[in-house]
């Protein structure tokens, strides 16, 4: 055997049992005529003890061992004189009476500690190291121990898992898909999924009434810390069903997972909001209900007081920032550049402090008189202290968003924005359609399957940019952690939306007709949704990317570079698979 144990779990109750372990040389510390060497596995640390005086030529092979040897050491347990508090294994040492090195290996380009000399680049081009630091170990073990648990909680809820292809046809109305051509069918290709959308409203006309599958996805688009070219989702489905239905089971995981993984139990119900208020509110349709910061439209108070930047503006709002008063100047002049970068777009800030006798010291006093900037304190329910910014602009969706980002960055700055700290929040009410003015057309907000609300589906002859869906995110900390929808399931009423998202019966039979006659087989009323596991993961882990979540994830650019992927493949690869590549200047 090369091990009997591993190099995490040995006590002080094995004193005196003579153990094998195996795994890789952390670090070696000579002191006069001891050795001492750590050895680390999956499972933990172990120190090793090598005494000259004992044994000189094991000793002198131990000095010569180098970070991440693999070797194999046999020894007696025994209690540690000086104790390590901060590993389990802290209260024991290992006296080593054989040692046998089973790798040497060459100094790695960086340090496998947690906190590591290597930066992002290396240690991605390193990954295979990367993954032996205890932090990237322990995410991945997070990761596994919540997929087990979302498979035994929807076990338990009667859903079967089943695997669907991923090696479908291509939908281009949604991301832009990740293509695969076919050897065997020249000229045509393959789509990897974007999700197993269709497939699974296809088991519900089977009749497998609940479905489940933890099933990796593609989408070619452009990356942010939350996503990733290839994702995993934690993908459902059900039969005979209505929108409570759904809401109501995967609220239930979710708070299974917290208490599960994080030990926090849930009684109250999530939050709910509707797509409108998160918008009018919070600028986002994934607001972060950690800290308030509510936004107060102040159109009515502060137009007609010859502020130009105000009187002409389409939508006047601001936040309230409880005890920020004390912002200095810079650090006012710091925020007013932050919303003016590009990114973000506003063309100012308007900052309002209320002093500790409750008088509003303002930016723009030369035009209000205090009456008026006692209305807008009033409006934010501001007391002494407080700080109020303000934004404006000719576009209320975008200054909403130009606030999001403001109160966002007000969160941070503050300290409001925990990991630690968790607040959960359906969305729901989404619009149907969303419209796009340079096509002149409606496109679906969600996808094309999502059903309207019941009460609105009279409105998709006469407004439906009016049109609610039966859709539904969770969002947890500001992050969506997953949508679904009550799909359509009346052949009529799908074709109906293909028409209106512009789509020519030709084209709705090429892409989707395997759907729609499926349906003509009696489809049952169903829905589901659809959880990022990774975004899950890094939201109990408290990572800032997915990216940690993920054993071999893409960089920014969405390239491996430990595998260096995407790359050039052979010209007889190309004539075999009928491709010539033209690359644009």
């Amino acid at each position: 055997m090369y091990r009997t144990r591993t190099c995490g779990d040995l006590r002080l109750a094995d004193e005196g049992l003579i153990v094998t372990l195996a795994g890789w040389v952390q670090k070696t510390r000579k002191m006069g005529g001891m050795t001492f060497v750590d050895i680390r596995d999956r499972y933990g640390i172990t120190q090793l003890v090598f005494n000259q005086e004992v044994d000189a030529s094991l000793c002198e092979k131990a000095n010569k061992l180098g970070r991440e040897y693999v070797i194999q050491v046999t020894g007696t347990v025994r209690e540690r004189s000086s104790k390590n508090a901060h590993i389990p294994t802290g209260d024991i040492e290992l006296i080593v009476s054989k040692l046998t090195v089973l790798n040497s290996a060459i100094t790695p380009p960086f340090t496998i500690e947690d906190e590591t000399d290597g930066g992002d680049d290396l240690r991605m081009k390193y990954r295979y190291l990367d993954l032996r630091r205890n932090v990237v170990r322990a995410n991945l073990e997070l990761r596994h121990k919540m997929a087990f648990e979302v498979r035994n909680y929807l076990d338990k809820q009667g859903f079967l898992e089943v695997e669907t292809p991923v090696l479908v046809n291509s939908t281009p109305e949604g991301a832009r898909d990740f293509v695969v051509p076919s050897r065997m069918n020249p000229g045509q290709f393959y789509a990897l999924p974007q999700s197993p959308q269709t497939l699974k409203q296809l088991l519900m006309v089977s009749g497998f009434d609940r479905y489940f599958q933890i099933v990796k996805c593609f989408r070619d688009e452009d990356l942010r810390a939350d996503r990733q070219p290839e994702f995993t989702q934690i993908d459902c489905e059900m039969s005979f069903v209505e929108q409570e239905d759904i809401i109501t089971t995967f609220e239930g995981m979710a708070k299974h997972l917290f208490k599960v993984i994080r030990d926090i139990t849930i009684k109250e119900p999530f939050q709910r909001m509707t797509w409108h208020d998160a918008m009018k509110y919070y600028g986002s349709d994934k607001p972060d209900l950690r800290f308030g910061m509510k936004f107060v439209e102040l159109m009515d108070v502060m137009k007609g007081y010859g502020f130009s930047v105000f009187d002409n503006a389409a939508y006047i709002g601001g936040i309230c920032a409880e005890g920020a008063a004390s912002y200095t100047r810079k650090q006012l002049d710091q925020l007013t550049e932050f919303v003016k970068r590009s990114q973000i777009g506003a063309k100012g800030l308007v900052y309002a402090r209320v002093e500790a006798d409750g008088n509003v010291k303002s930016s723009v006093d030369k035009f209000y008189p205090q009456e008026t900037l006692q209305e807008m304190k009033n409006a934010f329910g501001a007391k002494p202290g407080d700080l109020i910014l303000i934004l404006s602009g000719d576009d209320a969706m975008k200054t909403r968003k130009q606030l999001c980002e403001l109160r966002l960055e007000m969160g941070n700055q503050l300290g409001l924005r925990d990991k630690n700290k968790f607040a959960c929040l359906w969305v729901i009410d989404f619009p149907l359609f969303e419209w796009n003015e340079e096509d002149q057309r409606f496109y679906a907000m969600h996808h094309p399957f999502t059903s309207p609300k019941p009460e609105d589906i009279p409105l998709l002859d006469t407004d439906p940019g009016a049109v609610r869906a039966s859709a539904y995110d969770m969002v947890i900390n500001g992050v969506e952690v997953g949508g679904g929808s009550i799909r359509i399931h009346d052949s009529q009423l799908q074709d109906k939306m293909f028409r209106l998202l512009g789509f020519t019966e030709e084209r709705a039979q090429e892409q989707f007709g395997f759907l729609m006659n499926a349906f003509k087989y009696g489809a049952p009323p169903h829905g589901g949704l659809a959880y990022g596991l990774d975004r899950w993961v890094s939201l109990f882990a408290g990572l800032d990317s997915i990216r940690d979540c993920i054993a071999f994830p893409k960089n920014n650019s969405g390239r491996d570079v430990m595998l260096d992927a995407p790359s050039v493949i052979d010209d007889s690869q190309l004539e075999e698979l009928c491709l010539q590549v033209n690359i644009k200047e």
